[in-house]
């Protein structure tokens, strides 16, 4: 699947940005967005949206919901995952805080095939399956939206079944449940750059941060003379600089999420399809050849290299734009966080007729 690329360069910018630091991030998105951004700010004062971020698994859903808050303003705008929804309703029934008042909302709005006492099982795991219902997921769903009443939200995680999108009932349980602006957000990341994330990832053993050797290097380097292979040092001062390790299972990419991200692209397919609800397209990825047109140099994700100075014991880095091919086969490069959520600033400001 590849959308249509977002256009980020503009005539008269010729600033260069550094998009890891948090101040030249904030101007970049003001010279290249400063009316949308200004018009949200005033919308969110007073109004609403529910956007549903679709896309595959890893495909960064999460990072440019929240990104899009820290530039617009966090304040008015929430991001709810699924998968922390069944994580805190979990809590909620092992510690009994806010047992009763999730219970009172399920009694009053859950419409499907589970009583409570059964819903309680599933949740904590000791139902008959593992599995927990469509229903039961739009019920959970519209219990964080009723918490959230004035603000914004950023839906990650649903549909997350084929039944959730074949059969329009569960679509339409959420679709306008609040009275405020709904649309789609469509995410496109090649295969290939989810592959090159996912093998390799590091985290500290410590704090967990996640990192990259390849794709985002912690400050400290080191080098392993017995394998001839660099390695991160974790550059958070509480932990000492540890050593940031693999994930098990890491080491073989999207083979082992393969069947979530067919599934995944089936979804969005007959999303893509669906009439009535406005959509934004984002896309992470631009041909080589048409760089140029679209994107600033410095929205390019680099890609890290090192060499290893035997005498010194020091360890050169060497930085250069990243190349995957792309689902079609194409030599392109993958965008940076920051101009792949300049497309989600403005297109969100047009859906809403700002």
């Amino acid at each position: 699947m590849n959308l249509p690329i977002f256009k980020t360069k503009i005539e008269g910018i010729n600033g260069k940005f550094n998009l890891n630091d948090p101040d030249e991030r904030r101007e970049y998105f003001l010279a290249k967005a400063g009316p949308e951004i200004e018009k949200l700010r005033n919308y969110l004062k007073t109004n609403t949206f529910i956007a549903y971020l679709l896309g595959k698994k890893n495909s960064g859903k999460g990072t440019y919901s929240k990104l899009f808050m820290e530039v617009v303003g966090p304040e008015h705008i929430s991001h709810l995952s699924i998968g922390d929804i069944v994580r805190d309703v979990h809590k909620a029934y092992e510690s009994g805080k806010g047992k009763e008042e999730l219970t009172a909302f399920l009694e009053k709005n859950f419409r499907g095939f589970h009583g409570l006492e059964e819903i309680e099982n599933i949740i904590l795991g000791r139902g008959t399956t593992t599995l927990i219902s469509s229903e039961l997921i739009v019920a959970l769903i519209k219990y964080e939206i009723s918490k959230r009443p004035k603000r914004a939200i950023f839906v990650d995680g649903f549909p997350r079944a084929l039944d959730q999108v074949t059969y329009s009932l569960f679509l339409k349980e959420l679709i306008g449940y609040r009275d405020d602006p709904d649309f789609f957000v469509f995410i496109d990341v090649p295969e290939a750059v989810i592959d090159e994330r996912m093998k390799n990832r590091v985290i500290c053993p410590k704090c967990q941060t996640p990192r990259s050797l390849k794709l985002a290097p912690t400050a400290y380097v080191g080098y392993d003379e017995a394998a001839k292979t660099a390695y991160l040092l974790c550059d958070n001062p509480e932990c000492g600089k540890p050593k940031m390790v693999a994930k098990e299972g890491d080491e073989l990419g999207i083979e082992k999420i393969r069947e979530r991200l067919e599934l995944d692209d089936k979804i969005m397919r007959q999303l893509l399809e669906l009439k009535g609800v406005p959509q934004v397209l984002l896309r992470n990825s631009v041909p080589v050849g048409k760089a140029k047109e679209y994107v600033d140099d410095y929205e390019i994700t680099p890609a890290y290299e090192y060499e290893y100075d035997s005498v010194s014991k020091k360890v050169k880095t060497i930085e250069k734009p990243w190349v995957v091919k792309d689902d079609d086969g194409v030599d392109s490069y993958s965008l940076l966080p920051a101009p792949v959520t300049l497309g989600l600033i403005i297109q969100t400001a047009n859906v809403l007729g700002l």
